[in-house]
């Protein structure tokens, strides 16, 4: 993948394209779910899930707090984040699968003979193991019973640049777009403003802006690029 972007509405300019062959991608991607296709080292994934039946994953703000630190328990040892968003019932990762699996020694270090090389079926577990944990501490909490999430978390490989830039937009503006908020960068629980801030954080901040070019050129696509129609039929119906 590339590291430049023409121009902050390039992402779009292939919609008319897209739409036309979006019955035979949107067949094939229902093929890949039903097939639950590996996440292999060194690609990148779209990862997504949403509550079981539309249902609340997230009911106050400690539950997005205690998501994130598991996620950092479970999916940073074996994942790369470029963006995230977490909703009240679904929630979207941008990822990049990493070639051996890392932990605190290893993060500020290179790779050593004592880290293990990651399997496809390792990954795979430890974003069940992350769901599966969140979700018998939300049980327990909230005395409820049954499936939280629902049976299968969706996988898609992001395979082109434009397919990378138009997916984090489409992350960041999830929550407007599902009117949660009026203004997405309103929003408290998306990376939007970890990657435009100069705090310590786990998501590739600095990747995502080498991509975009600068920190200005990020907020401009994200303010002119609002059409996400041409990547929206490549993904489940994930709304209320």
């Amino acid at each position: 993948m590339g590291v430049i972007i023409e121009q902050t509405d390039a992402v779009f300019k292939t919609a008319s394209v897209l739409n036309t062959a979006s019955v035979s991608v949107y067949n094939r991607r229902r093929q890949l779910m039903q097939k639950v296709i590996p996440l292999e080292p060194s690609k990148y994934y779209h990862i997504y899930d949403r509550g079981n039946n539309r249902e609340n994953i997230f009911f106050e703000e400690r539950n997005y707090h205690y998501f994130m630190k598991l996620y950092a328990k479970y999916i940073e040892p074996v994942a790369e984040t470029f963006a995230y968003c977490l909703m009240r019932n679904h929630f979207h990762l941008l990822v990049r699968i990493k070639t051996h699996k890392t932990d605190a020694v290893f993060k500020t270090a290179s790779v050593s003979e004592t880290a293990s090389v990651l399997t496809a079926r390792e990954v795979s577990h430890e974003f069940n193991n992350l769901l599966n944990s969140y979700a018998k501490s939300i049980n327990k909490a909230y005395q409820r019973t049954g499936a939280l999430f629902q049976s299968h978390f969706g996988r898609i490989e992001v395979t082109s640049d434009r397919y990378f830039l138009a997916l984090i937009n489409y992350i960041h503006r999830n929550p407007q777009k599902h009117k949660f908020v009026d203004d997405f960068r309103d929003y408290p629980y998306s990376s939007y403003h970890a990657i435009l801030s100069t705090k310590p954080t786990h998501v590739k901040r600095e990747e995502v802006l080498e991509w975009f070019g600068n920190k200005m050129r990020f907020e401009e696509f994200h303010q002119s690029s609002t059409d996400t129609k041409p990547i929206e039929f490549l993904i489940e119906d994930d709304g209320d």
